[in-house]
């Protein structure tokens, strides 16, 4: 099975080098030197990782055969592909492949539908899983634990615990009315994370 596990960024220097926007959990195993990945478009492609390093909190790769600016800018916006055995999961058990993740129904702890993961969305500060709900609309869930309280493979579903207004928006109003009250009378804070979540 293939996974795109990065998209190539802007030239980096004059030697070839390329920044990369990650999108994997394991760029030190997908993104090694000598990893051997396949492209989007295919014609730019196979492309072997000649090194890797990281510089100013960004990846930065070479690829062999690229030794100057003009190639390396050449490769923007591609995408990287690596091979993924389907059976193969992540080493720490808290975490999930994509491929893992899609079409499990989504519930709520007493059972109810809410929908089916159709995309997962990855976000510098989370990820997002978009559901589908019985009448087609859809609804993004941030993919926190707070939230996403139970991944259950064997039964193909996610169990949620949404913050008010999440799955339904009517809620949320009712949520900011207490909360503004509830500030105005005790000064409190603790009322941030429901609409937080809502504009995720």
């Amino acid at each position: 099975m293939q996974l795109v596990v990065a998209r190539i960024g802007r030239a980096h220097g004059i030697k070839g080098e390329v920044t990369v926007e990650v999108r994997t959990d394991e760029p030190e195993l997908r993104l090694a030197p000598g990893a051997v990945l396949a492209t989007d478009p295919a014609t730019t492609g196979p492309l072997t990782i000649e090194t890797g390093r990281v510089h100013s909190g960004r990846l930065l790769l070479r690829f062999e055969g690229v030794k100057d600016r003009t190639g390396a800018e050449a490769l923007r916006n591609t995408l990287l592909i690596a091979d993924v055995d389907p059976a193969e999961l992540p080493e720490d058990p808290e975490e999930f492949y994509d491929h893992q993740l899609m079409d499990l129904d989504v519930v709520l702890a007493d059972g109810t539908e809410i929908g089916r993961i159709t995309e997962i969305t990855h976000l510098p500060s989370q990820d997002l899983f978009i559901v589908e709900r019985p009448d087609g609309s859809e609804v993004m869930i941030p993919f926190v634990e707070e939230i996403v309280t139970e991944i259950d493979l064997e039964e193909q579903r996610a169990v949620i615990s949404p913050p008010p207004g999440l799955i339904d928006p009517s809620e949320a109003v009712v949520a900011s009315a207490r909360e503004a009250e509830a500030e105005a009378d005790s000064g409190s804070e603790s009322g941030d994370a429901a609409p937080k979540a809502e504009d995720a």
